[in-house]
């Protein structure tokens, strides 16, 4: 730019600063827009993180020559406006999309977050996304599912052994009744045979011998020889 006037300079200056500041820039066609309408949109970005202004379009390809912001400049036909992201660029997408269907004269031609260059198609999707604050509530929803029904499974174990070891002991047909010890008695020593009644005792023998020796046809009235006569 041959003699930039300061005003210029200082507007080059004021979009390359905002651009490196911005976690994300939207750039829009306001063409028909009306300044009440304009004024809406502004508080609406506000509300949603983001920051609404117009520029020249060959100020902003000034500001973003050389720069990773570059690729914004093939958005810069017609009348632009930048919405400078400093919260969550779904909610400003949102915030777009749902004033485009109020007012269709509003147009959104694109942008860029970090290095990544959006599409309008891109932002539309990213406006249909939920916000972040759903979205982390889904994911500790779907952490702490798991983790409660871990929690029931180990509350449910003891119940359920319980459960188990009762079945088992009606299937095998109850508890056992509790029964007194019983002290094992000793064994009986073993039986000494008894003697046969045909033996005699041992004192009795020489009777019997005695007598066997006796005349068996001797008279019981025979005199004594040795006696005297009458």
């Amino acid at each position: 730019m041959e003699d930039p006037r300061p005003e210029k300079v200082a507007v080059v200056d004021e979009v390359r600063s905002r651009l490196a500041d911005a976690e994300a820039a939207i750039l829009t066609e306001y063409r028909g827009l009306t300044v009440a309408e304009m004024a809406q949109l502004r508080t609406a970005l506000t509300a949603a993180g983001g920051d609404y202004k117009v520029y020249k379009n060959t100020l902003v390809r000034l500001a973003v020559a050389g720069s990773r912001h570059e690729p914004l400049s093939t958005l810069l036909q017609g009348p632009t406006a930048i919405a400078f992201v400093s919260g969550e660029i779904t909610a400003v997408a949102k915030a777009l999309r749902d004033f485009a269907r109020a007012n269709p004269s509003l147009v959104v031609k694109g942008g860029q977050h970090g290095e990544g260059v959006l599409s309008a198609a891109d932002l539309t999707a990213l406006a249909d996304l939920p916000s972040r604050e759903v979205l982390l509530a889904r994911v500790a929803g779907a952490i702490a599912a798991p983790l409660q029904q871990l929690a029931g499974l180990f509350q449910a174990l003891p119940r359920n052994l319980a459960y188990g070891l009762s079945a088992l002991i009606d299937q095998q047909g109850g508890a056992p009744a509790e029964t007194e010890a019983v002290p094992e008695e000793p064994a009986p020593a073993a039986e000494t045979p008894a003697p046969a009644e045909a033996e005699a005792p041992a004192e009795e023998a020489p009777q019997a011998e005695a007598a066997a020796e006796a005349p068996a046809d001797a008279p019981a009235d025979a005199p004594d020889p040795e006696a005297p006569e009458a």
